[in-house]
């Protein structure tokens, strides 16, 4: 009987692996089985995922929570499962799908049942991730309707920005001259100027 593993990603280091461990020690798997990525799922030059793919052995078992662990998207999902059930020729053990236990029903039939579901599976996490970067992207643009600022605040104008702009509008002050009274950069003057109106300084 081959060895098995447990394989854990988190989009970032800011969350936390906890739920997706606690998942792994029920199901048996010591934690010297386990790799876990702190990363985006961007790419699959993620360290842990490619010591584990090395590590993987013919009858070996890989587990996971759930089946968009393996990918970003429906492409990536599908040639993951390819190149770990046939070409390395591991059984995969999906926690939240027990369809998807490629130990069982390795027959014509129960491998069909396993591809169709990981099919519509990897569709739907595909679906799921676009429909939340929707979500995202329109929460972000309501709330800059509303005049909420993303990032960091900008620096207060010095003191003097008001004169400085002013003569360099009226051209007596090249963009390099301004910005260094301002003790800017020239991009960073330039944005700032085209940026600029006399509401954003302190009124006397």
């Amino acid at each position: 009987m081959g060895k098995v593993y447990g394989y854990i990603r988190v989009s970032s280091t800011d969350q936390h692996e906890d739920r997706q461990l606690i998942a792994m020690a029920e199901h048996g798997i010591p934690a010297n089985s386990i790799y876990v990525d702190k990363q985006s799922g961007k790419d699959f030059k993620r360290p842990e995922y490619r010591t584990l793919i090395k590590k993987l052995r013919p009858g070996d078992q890989l587990c996971i929570t759930s089946i968009d662990r393996l990918g970003r998207n429906y492409e990536e999902i599908q040639e993951q499962w390819r190149i770990l059930t046939r070409e390395k020729k591991v059984d995969i053990l999906v926690f939240d799908m027990p369809l998807l236990d490629t130990r069982r029903d390795k027959d014509l039939v129960g491998t069909l049942i396993a591809d169709i579901v990981l099919q519509v599976l990897s569709f739907v996490a595909q679906k799921e991730r676009e429909n939340i970067r929707q979500r995202q992207a329109e929460g972000i643009a309501a709330a800059k309707l509303k005049g909420k600022r993303f990032g960091r605040e900008p620096r207060p104008l010095p003191d003097n920005f008001q004169n400085i702009y002013e003569y360099w509008k009226e051209g007596k002050l090249t963009t390099s001259e301004a910005a260094r009274k301002c003790g800017m950069a020239r991009s960073t003057y330039r944005y700032r100027a085209k940026n600029f109106s006399s509401d954003t300084l302190p009124q006397p």
